[in-house]
């Protein structure tokens, strides 16, 4: 069976591009249900939740719904209040780990597909009869399983739909089941409720009792040690492996990435999945390098390989490092050749480019560049909305984007671990 290529929903013109850059399903939350607290584009909120999955549905892709919250009381209460809401968009499924949220979809929609989120920390094949026994239709197991323990659940639990992670940023806790940022940002900032301030990105050094005030590096870095940081997960030379498996769906990490994130990876992913279906035995490495382009604190295989160690985290990385610079999305087709464009880093005149589209992947130039008075520049800025020429166009232009080309500059941990 051919695996599903799953991709996150920050708002709904990511959605759009998700899918055109190869997704056959996203998934999605809205306020106050789920783990991602989202800021930019059209997010998707109760208000436009049918539309969100009509949307996916017109594009010819599945549209999964997250509740994946650790639920209150009052969130019990909350989604009984919105239940007309999700019955009318009829997402293709709910993903959710809460007793309490599963009883409360059982009850008023007994026939809505059920996902058993990775926050469950299912790792054994008892644990998956148990959710199949519940109605579940898929489990997305567990990140801490290696690949082999993935296939003997397969081999135990045929019937059922198994989802794994195989691309983006990693939970320092056990399936993200951590307390780390309700603690640190006194019970503000709630992580299981989709407030998470990430400190396992925040640099920390070593203070002896008996010395306040006195600082020491844990190692030899002046930023001090993200001792807790875990690097990006990436499976994609080992794609095979997982088929072999039994799993149906790929899932992709990332509803709070950029544009270009969303659709750079589901490209990647799309390509190498089409290309190890045909072939088996395919070497998948250049897709790796091209996830080098993209943000990410380097890349670790993580517990799929069984050889997850201190290799596996990022000491000296906080944010994500890509290897290309995301230049400019393609907003509309203008006069004499020109494109107008938002732009996301800024562009040169007679600079290289490379332009990715669903379909196309090429280097071109840029050769005239027009602000909105049709006056000629020799530079582009960021956020800036003008006109650009280039020497080769995209055949479609619609979700064109643009980028610098080749691997700029490598994060040093960026190799596979």
């Amino acid at each position: 069976m051919k695996p599903e290529l799953l991709l996150p929903a920050g708002n709904l013109e990511k959605l759009e591009y998700a899918v055109k850059y190869g997704a056959d399903a996203v998934y999605f939350g809205v306020v106050d249900f789920s783990l991602r607290s989202m800021r930019k584009g059209e997010l998707i909120t109760f208000d436009n939740l049918k539309k969100a999955v009509d949307l996916a549905h017109d594009l010819k892709a599945k549209a999964y719904m997250t509740l994946n919250i650790f639920a209150f009381n009052n969130d019990i209460e909350n989604l009984e209040k919105s239940i007309d809401i999700i019955k009318d968009a009829n997402p293709d499924a709910i993903i959710l780990s809460d007793f309490g949220i599963l009883r409360t979809v059982r009850k008023y929609m007994p026939h809505m597909p059920v996902h058993i989120s990775t926050q469950a920390n299912t790792l054994n094949y008892e644990a998956v009869k148990f959710w199949q026994d519940n109605g579940a239709k898929r489990v997305i197991l567990a990140r801490e399983l290696p690949i082999a323990d993935v296939a003997k659940i397969k081999e135990k639990v045929p019937d059922i739909e198994l989802e794994v992670f195989v691309h983006g940023s990693q939970c320092v806790s056990f399936s993200g089941r951590c307390l780390l940022s309700d603690y640190m940002t006194g019970n503000e900032r709630k992580a299981n409720q989709g407030n998470c301030a990430q400190p396992c990105r925040w640099s920390y050094k070593l203070v002896e009792e008996t010395r306040p005030g006195e600082y020491f590096e844990i190692n030899q870095n002046e930023r001090g040690s993200h001792i807790l940081s875990p690097k990006d997960l990436c499976l994609v030379e080992h794609l095979q492996k997982l088929v072999d498996a039994g799993v149906s769906s790929f899932k992709i990490e990332g509803r709070t990435k950029s544009l270009y994130y969303v659709s750079a990876v589901a490209k990647t992913y799309r390509n190498a999945i089409d290309e190890v279906l045909k072939n088996p035995d395919a070497d998948l490495s250049k897709y790796f390098e091209e996830l080098k382009k993209v943000g990410n604190r380097g890349y670790t295989q993580g517990f799929y390989l069984g050889g997850n160690t201190s290799q596996s985290y990022s000491y000296d990385v906080s944010k994500g490092l890509a290897g290309a610079d995301f230049l400019c999305e393609f907003w509309e087709k203008a006069e004499d050749g020109f494109f107008k464009v938002k732009i996301k880093n800024k562009i040169l005149l007679d600079e290289e480019v490379e332009i990715i589209t669903p379909d196309e992947q090429f280097l071109t130039r840029v050769v005239a560049i027009k602000d909105k008075n049709g006056l000629e520049c020799e530079l582009a800025n960021t956020n800036d909305e003008l006109f650009i020429k280039f020497s080769k166009n995209p055949i479609d232009y619609r979700c064109a984007l643009a980028r610098t080309p080749g691997v700029l500059y490598i994060n040093k941990k960026c190799k596979a671990n």
